[in-house]
């Protein structure tokens, strides 16, 4: 068989960036949810049927279709659509402080913040709000906020393939202020730094410079 015709051989994307998560369990019914949430609501040493509380299963139901709406969506469609008219543009391209919220999976608390996000583009670009948007999908899924950062990094590098891609965290998790320790206005900081942010400390500093310079 002639070997020039033959395909290159095309390394699948992770499950996790290709597609929405595959669920682990059968997913309760709407009923089941909210009956859950009354049970609950019993729990902590109230009475699901007082008036005030009636309707509050349903209203919990509903907001967790919106607050976990990112295990319902697939990264790589939102990183899916690019650009090539770019010029001779070959530096980073940074999106800071974009406002995201989540909820950790210890404690089901939120935590919230701020994303910066950076790639170094070959070739082809995506649009600015995609990135916002990627933070969006990720965020609206039980979360570290470690994993957050490792997750926007990589499916950034695996989608776009840059050169270099660099994400900044920076959160306040209600899991320690309003419990716990009780450490009101402390900050958790993470990055992720791969391929020439990885590889230059030079450029990792010209990163968080213009990162800080924001709250200037």
């Amino acid at each position: 068989m002639d070997t020039a015709l033959k395909k290159p051989a095309v390394t699948p994307l992770p499950v996790d960036i290709h597609d929405a998560p595959a669920r682990a369990v059968p997913r309760p019914s709407r009923g089941e949810a909210e009956a859950a949430v009354r049970t609950l609501l019993a729990y902590i040493g109230d009475d699901p049927t007082r008036e005030g509380l009636i309707d509050t299963p349903k209203r919990v139901v509903s907001a967790f279709d919106e607050l976990y709406s990112g295990y319902r969506e697939s990264p790589v469609d939102v990183l899916d659509r690019t650009f090539s008219e770019m010029g001779d543009y070959d530096e980073f391209v940074l999106v800071r402080n974009i406002p995201f919220h989540s909820n950790c999976e210890h404690h089901m608390m939120p935590f919230h913040g701020q994303a910066h996000v950076a790639y170094i583009p070959v070739a082809r670009v995506v649009g600015l709000s995609k990135l916002a948007r990627l933070i969006d999908v990720y965020s609206r899924r039980l979360q570290t906020q470690e994993h957050l950062t490792s997750q926007v990094a990589s499916a950034i590098n695996e989608v776009l393939k840059p050169r270099g891609v660099a994400v900044m965290v920076e959160a306040e998790h209600t899991c320690m202020s309003l419990r716990g320790v009780e450490k009101h206005g402390s900050s958790t900081v993470t990055t992720k730094f791969v391929g020439l942010f990885r590889d230059d400390p030079a450029l990792q500093v010209r990163f968080v410079s213009l990162v800080r310079d924001a709250g200037r």
